[in-house]
């Protein structure tokens, strides 16, 4: 199985996939004139000035939602990947596709609001429903749905809830084995894998308001304390701080780890934490009640900084100021003989042995409990995400009980990704958000080349700002937007 999913991977993360999401990035950049750098101030004032309504949720929420899609094992666990396989210079290539992915996440989310429905007193959207309302290609749209609902319900809870496992298993020690199933698990990772699965079905079997509710408490408290614990450590190591910014620069083009390797794992592990062009976001966007689609495409152009600039810098800074990392395939052990080949580069262990090594046993810790909150709002994100695909699925065929089908088949992939290996859980999620990534931005740029309802959707916004409105109104045929039927 290892071997059949790292071939796919082999294919699908080529380097036209990493062209791809930083050909996007810089396209949708210049096009819109570098948005995420020019409305960075409205950005911050729309975070809070929509209120949920009984069909829609707010923008603080959706970017809760979002972000808990955005903030998970990839920010722990993906950073420490992309550094223990690239070199520290992948940390800049995942700045890159960042800063540049937040104009595609613009592009998406306005996507999103734009051409979302109202599906039984509750807003729908995403790039489904984009693709086709906007292309006009039902069939690419089920492609894109299908896909989804298997990478999101099946493929990628196991990532996430695998880190939890292995977080709790550094923490809290895995020397009792059990017999499970035929195979010789730790009872650390069973009784995590139990807790973690009755808590998540409490909360999905509540629907979106509950999920809502619960991210936007959750969300901002636990990446505001993790990386007021990051720059705790950075200061405590503030002299080494510009050594370490010059060696992340000069690491991201020079062949200590390879140029490739840093471009190659930096894009990967950029992608698959910020999760710009991914198609993921535009599902939280189009739940938002809004005045103007734009709006909440700039809230979650936001989400992408926070994500990457924040809280993966965070982690990028531990785990190489405090020296506790290991480069695969290079002779060199930073951190004096710590950290070796036994250390698995896929797992959250580089950054729990960065604090433990100002914190001391505190450090594995923490770092298990920041893995849990992270991960586990994300697991939330995914089921919503799995949730609205299946929706738009069943606008056309119905099955019996599919929502419930969809909360049990995720609740079984978590546990089980609670307690397998950690390499054949993250390429299995590698093979989903790869094909979703393909799908979506080869989507948007086709929509691009049909009218651009996105920019559109950006000019009229920036009209109407420019003018004074108080209140912001949007009519898609005035613009030439065709079937945004929510809107007209």
């Amino acid at each position: 199985m290892q071997q059949i999913v790292d071939w796919l991977n082999s294919i699908i993360w080529s380097n036209a996939l990493i062209s791809l999401c930083l050909g996007a990035g810089l396209f949708f950049s210049i096009l819109t004139r570098f948005v995420q750098v020019r409305l960075f101030k409205e950005m911050i004032r729309l975070l809070f000035s929509s209120k949920e309504s009984d069909r829609g949720i707010s923008s603080f929420q959706a970017l809760s939602v979002s972000l808990s899609g955005r903030v998970g094992t990839g920010n722990i666990a993906g950073v420490a990947a992309a550094i223990g396989f690239g070199g520290p210079g992948a940390v800049f290539w995942m700045w890159v596709v960042a800063f540049l992915g937040a104009s595609t996440a613009y592009i998406e989310s306005a996507l999103g609001q734009i051409y979302k429905e109202d599906d039984d007193g509750q807003y729908r959207g995403g790039p489904a429903y984009y693709i086709e309302k906007a292309m006009g290609q039902k069939w690419y749209a089920w492609i894109f749905a299908i896909t989804t609902i298997v990478a999101t319900g099946l493929l990628l809870p196991g990532v996430q809830s695998n880190s939890i496992g292995n977080a709790a298993e550094l923490a809290f020690g895995g020397e009792t084995i059990v017999d499970f199933l035929g195979d010789s698990i730790s009872a650390t990772k069973i009784t995590t894998a139990v807790i973690v699965v009755s808590v998540l079905g409490f909360i999905i079997f509540g629907g979106v308001k509950r999920i809502a509710h619960f991210t936007q408490i959750v969300v901002p408290f636990m990446a505001l304390g993790y990386i007021v614990m990051a720059l705790g450590i950075i200061i405590l190591h503030i002299g080494q701080l510009p050594d370490i910014v010059a060696l992340i620069f000069a690491d991201a083009f020079t062949p200590m780890a390879g140029v490739g390797a840093a471009i190659g794992w930096g894009v990967k592990r950029g992608v698959y934490s910020n999760e710009a062009g991914q198609g993921t976001g535009p599902h939280a966007a189009a739940a938002s009640e809004v005045e103007h689609p734009a709006q909440q495409g700039l809230v979650q152009a936001f989400s992408v900084y926070v994500d990457t600039l924040f809280v993966c810098s965070a982690t990028a800074f531990m785990i190489l100021i405090t020296n506790q990392y290991y480069v695969s395939n290079v002779d060199v052990v930073v951190s004096g003989g710590i950290l070796g080949t036994e250390i698995q580069a896929n797992s959250p262990a580089f950054t729990q042995y960065a604090l433990e090594s100002v914190l001391g046993g505190f450090g594995k810790t923490f770092v298990a409990i920041a893995l849990f909150f992270f991960a586990f709002t994300t697991l939330l994100a995914y089921y919503y995400i799995a949730e609205t695909n299946v929706a738009y699925i069943r606008r056309t065929i119905r099955f019996p009980g599919e929502i419930v089908i969809l909360k049990l088949a995720l609740m079984t992939s978590v546990f089980y990704g609670t307690i397998r290996s950690a390499d054949l859980a993250w390429a299995l999620g590698d093979v989903g958000v790869g094909i979703m990534a393909w799908l979506n931005i080869v989507g948007i740029l086709i929509l691009f080349l049909m009218g651009s309802p996105a920019l559109k959707a950006l000019k009229d916004y920036e009209r109407q700002r420019n003018a004074g409105v108080t209140v912001y109104t949007f009519n898609p045929r005035e613009l030439g937007i065709k079937n945004a039927s929510f809107w007209e």
